[in-house]
């Protein structure tokens, strides 16, 4: 028997929080990956942030021994996913990867919308699902509820659902044979030319690039050269190994194996994430399909508080873009904030960890601009342009139309929360597309405009649910809209920094909120200062900051309105409307961050 019968490569996926990490520790601790002494939790969570958050970002990959029940030594692929929306790119490249999955859900939760996203993505091509029925070592375990769940609302079998505890280790080993038993050996064959999949890659300090790949047929080895299909360049395989989970070296892989190469490259924009690999004496012509680029839907603005700290940021995002191919920044300056970046991201939690990676590993106090979406602008002309920042937005005379983008999303919530979930929705400019139920949980679908979803729809629904509900989303393409660019004025000039794109009904609350704020954050001069919203040239609302006011008559002695006093007023007035008219108006930082809380509490 050949060993790639003995092979089988899987994903692990869930919904965030449902126990990926940890069922991986189990499953690497019981076939021998690593000691007692190297073993800790979530051992695949490489990063400090993801540590200390508990969620994974990155897919990371082990390869393991198994002596099953039945005598046979097989060699175990994991693929460890994350289970968040925005990371839910790195899923689909694992899944590529595999001929199966696991489903993990939580049997005190149930079946979640992340869950069913990824579930879905892996029935797109032809997994074998293998559900698994975690933490049963809870009092609140309700295996019986969630089967029915599962069959309910996904449809997969569940009378071979595996019940297990990630924290106590039973029924790990039930998973490991039903992981032999079901799921399929890779197909491919050994003796023909190479072919690989380009899964991921990475920087590695010492090394350079590290490529992760899945080779499809044939073998790779040491001191071979191959070559890239989408780039036509041709490299020297340096280094062959695999992760168990720590790196080891290797001489070759062979067809249906998983691990990693290195070929001194030093660059990441030469790695395409689902390129084909062959050998360069043999090419083949016709590449593996490979996945859709990720295209960044969130766009905002980073700038250096301290402008000195502009090269410290460049540098820090230029290292963060090795390992994140996903993230995408060009320099940017703005007249009140300085030199900066338009940083695009796939989602609000990719732009929290960012920032926060920023601030921590390279030590720079960022502001962040008002998060926004990239709309289609369709002039007269008949030329179309993206708009990513509202500030550069043409003259509205010349524009036809505007498009913004608009996704399909599914809530899952118990339902005596239905209601106000609905209403959030229709708040948002939502379209209902479908509700069903499962016991007591809807499925609700919407069709919303992704930038009204942008700020805090996913932190509105967990604090409306007390954390039950759970909220997925995919992009379905871009609708015209009543769109319009909201200016701030502050002492009759522009700050390009707050400008945002709005629809027309909510221009004219958003516009009279953020004139409040900013009278109340802007410090008073010496001369009165007007904060107005505009759109176009029609001023839609309007606060004044009042001057200060000193008391030029205290010199005076005795009443009565005297020539002498009128004059001093005068004369004070001239110097103000001077002052006024030299005064520029600095606007502190707390400023800009209380208006973005605005659009946070809306």
């Amino acid at each position: 028997m050949d060993r790639i019968d003995h092979i089988r490569n899987f994903a692990i996926i869930a919904h965030i929080d449902h126990g990926k990490s940890t069922i991986a520790d189990r499953i690497i601790h019981k076939c021998g990956g690593l000691t007692d002494r190297e073993m800790k939790d979530q051992v695949l969570d490489s990063m400090d942030i993801e540590r200390e958050r508990g969620i994974t970002i990155k897919a990371q990959t082990v390869k393991l021994n198994y002596k099953a029940k039945n005598g046979k030594d097989y060699i175990l692929n994991i693929i460890d996913t994350p289970g968040h929306v925005d990371f839910s790119y790195e899923v689909s490249r694992s899944l590529y990867a595999c001929e199966g999955s696991i489903l993990i859900v939580d049997s005190t939760q149930g079946v979640e919308a992340q869950t069913l996203a990824n579930v879905y993505q892996a029935l797109d091509i032809n997994h074998e699902i293998i559900p698994v029925l975690n933490k049963i070592d809870l009092p609140a375990s309700d295996l019986e509820k969630t089967k029915k769940q599962i069959e309910d609302v996904i449809g997969i079998d569940t009378e071979n659902a595996v019940p297990c505890s990630g924290k106590t280790g039973e029924g790990i080993e039930d998973i490991l044979e039903e992981i032999v038993k079901k799921l399929p050996a890779p197909e491919g064959n050994q003796d023909e030319n190479l072919k690989c999949l380009l899964v991921d890659s990475w920087y590695d300090t010492y090394l350079g690039v590290v490529i992760l790949i899945r080779v499809i047929d044939g073998k790779i080895s040491k001191n071979m050269k191959i070559k890239m299909l989408s780039t036509n360049q041709e490299y020297i395989v340096e280094k062959v190994g695999v992760f168990t989970p720590k790196p080891k070296d290797m001489n070759e892989l062979n067809a249906g194996e998983i691990g990693f190469i290195t070929t001194g490259i030093k660059v990441l924009s030469e790695t395409k994430v689902g390129d084909t690999i062959c050998d360069a004496s043999k090419p083949i012509v016709k590449a593996l399909p490979g996945f859709k680029p990720s295209k960044p839907v969130v766009f905002c603005g980073l700038f250096p508080v301290d402008s000195s700290e502009y090269q410290k940021l460049k540098d820090g995002l230029a290292k963060l873009q090795l390992n994140d191919a996903s993230f995408s920044f060009e320099a940017e300056s703005s007249s009140a904030l300085g030199l900066g970046f338009r940083c695009g991201f796939l989602g609000l939690l990719h732009l929290e960890i960012i920032t926060e990676r920023l601030e921590r590993e390279f030590d720079v106090n960022l502001l962040t601009t008002t998060p926004g979406v990239v709309y289609k602008i369709h002039l007269n002309n008949g030329t179309t342009k993206d708009l990513h920042n509202p500030s550069s937005l043409p003259d509205p005379t010349l524009i036809k139309m505007i498009e913004e983008p608009w996704i399909k999303a599914t809530v899952i919530t118990p339902d005596q929360y239905l209601g106000s979930i609905i209403k959030l929705c229709q708040d948002k400019r939502g379209v209902q597309t479908n509700l069903t139920y499962s016991g007591n949980r809807a499925v609700l679908s919407y069709e919303l405009p992704l930038n009204e979803v942008v700020f805090d729809f996913n932190d509105k629904i967990k604090s409306m649910t007390s954390g039950y509900a759970s909220f997925d989303y995919e992009i379905i393409g871009h609708r015209e809209g009543d769109l319009v660019k909201l200016g701030i004025l502050v002492n009759s000039e522009p700050v390009d920094a707050l400008a945002m794109m709005i629809h027309k009904d909510f221009a004219q609350r958003i516009g009279r909120e953020v004139c409040e704020k900013l009278k109340d954050l802007i410090p008073r001069h010496n001369f009165m200062i007007p904060v107005q919203a505009a759109i176009g040239g029609k001023i839609i609302a309007r606060e004044t900051i009042k001057g200060f006011k000193k008391d030029v008559l205290t010199k005076i002695h005795g009443g009565g309105a005297t020539d002498r006093k009128r004059k001093l007023l005068e004369k004070q007035k001239k110097g103000k409307a001077r002052s006024k008219q030299f005064g520029r108006v600095e606007i502190p930082q707390e400023a800009f961050i209380g208006v973005l809380k605005i659009n946070k509490e809306k």
